[in-house]
């Protein structure tokens, strides 16, 4: 199964080098076992635009978003056995936000990819 982890934090400053180097080596091990497919860390709001549709009009906003209470950060996309593999996975990555980020909040969500019918 193909799953993809979305890491939302309202924290907006860099992590630090401890968190850098152990999410790399993490990176490294998941990626030479084919299980990470690809990954990345997304640069601030400030940088970044949302294309919307509202009232029938679509509408270009530049960042950063006032609205915006937790921002995605970065995401990663996995081939993993099940949904139990996947969760695993998650645990050992937000445990070393825990342990190398003291203070930092966020989610690390789960999806499945939807498979083509047939």
């Amino acid at each position: 199964m193909r799953f993809m982890f979305i890491v939302k934090s309202s924290h907006t400053g860099p992590p630090p080098p401890a968190l850098v180097d152990a999410m790399h080596q993490l990176a490294v091990r998941e990626i030479t076992a084919g299980r990470m497919l690809y990954s990345g860390g997304l640069t601030p709001l400030a940088m970044g635009a949302q294309v919307r549709v509202a009232d029938g009009q679509l509408r270009v906003i530049d960042g950063p978003f006032t609205e915006a209470k937790e921002v995605v950060g970065g995401y990663a996309v996995f081939e993993l056995n099940d949904k139990q593999e996947a969760l695993s996975a998650a645990l050992e990555f937000m445990t070393l936000h825990k342990d190398l980020f003291p203070g930092w909040e966020g989610t690390c969500e789960l999806r499945s990819f939807a498979s083509p019918p047939g």
